[in-house]
This record gives C-alpha cells, sequence and structure tokens, in this order.
C-alpha cells in the first residue's frame, strides 16, 4: 500500500491476508483476527497515517468516510447499526500504529472485558462520533 512503512502490518495487509470485507483505492476493511462480536471489522486507509491523535481538523473528511465505510459493512451483513459502537483506541492503548476504525455489532454480545477495552470515551477508546466532533471543533 501507498506511504507505508515496512515494519507496519496494516501496510503489509495485502500480503497477509487475502479475504476483505470492503476495498477501494483509498480504503481496506478486514475482519478483526479478535473478535469482540460476531461482527468486528477494522477500516483503515491504504495510505499510513500513525493513529487518531495526529489527525487535524483537515482530516474530519477522512474519519467520516471510515465511519460511512463501516456502516455500510454493517448494512451488507444485515446488522443493525444501531447496535453498533465505531471507535478508535487512543495512544499509547494502540496496538498497532496505523489508523483503523473498530466496527462492531453486536454490542449486546460482547463480554466484560470487550466492554472494557471498547468502553466508549474512555481514556483509551474515543467512539467515532466523538471523534468527529472535536476535530470539527479543532481539538
Amino acid at each position: 500500500m501507498a506511504n507505508g512503512t515496512e515494519n507496519c502490518v496494516f501496510c503489509c495487509i495485502k500480503e497477509n491476508l487475502d479475504t476483505f470485507v470492503y476495498e477501494n483505492e483509498e480504503y481496506l476493511a478486514f475482519k478483526d483476527k479478535s473478535p469482540a462480536a460476531s461482527h468486528h471489522y477494522l477500516v483503515i486507509p491504504k495510505n499510513h497515517v500513525k493513529n487518531p491523535s495526529t489527525l487535524r481538523s483537515s482530516d474530519v473528511s477522512l474519519v467520516k468516510t471510515l465511519v460511512e465505510i463501516g456502516k455500510e459493512i454493517l448494512m451488507n451483513e444485515n446488522v443493525s447499526i444501531d447496535d453498533a459502537r465505531m471507535g478508535f483506541h487512543w495512544p499509547p492503548f494502540n496496538t498497532v500504529q496505523h489508523l483503523h476504525l473498530h466496527v462492531i455489532a453486536s454490542v449486546n454480545e460482547m463480554g466484560f472485558f470487550s466492554k472494557l477495552i471498547f468502553k466508549p470515551d474512555s481514556y483509551w477508546f474515543i467512539t467515532a462520533s466523538t471523534f468527529i466532533e472535536r476535530l470539527e471543533k479543532g481539538n
């Protein structure tokens, strides 16, 4: 993938994974290898973006596009968006240094530990909607 780093697992994902739930010229989505629910996908830009903390207000459209792709995936899987959680782990709590949106459904299927790891708007996980609001405000 373009502008990536050799050491980034998501920049090399096309070489190591052959099944994707979504792909276009700029974005890619695939199933999480450790799902928190029956539907757990990661949506990434193909161009390397380090993590959410590196984004600025000019990147709102990038985040909105990731969310729209996540919604499209869930709709294609006949999964309710109303029972989904979308968001990002915030550094230093992210395990991969490549921006990736978690798309998880159904939230009701999540176990205790997963609910903790993906706790909305905690120190370690920010929902996509809250993150978009912050970016739009310039925070």
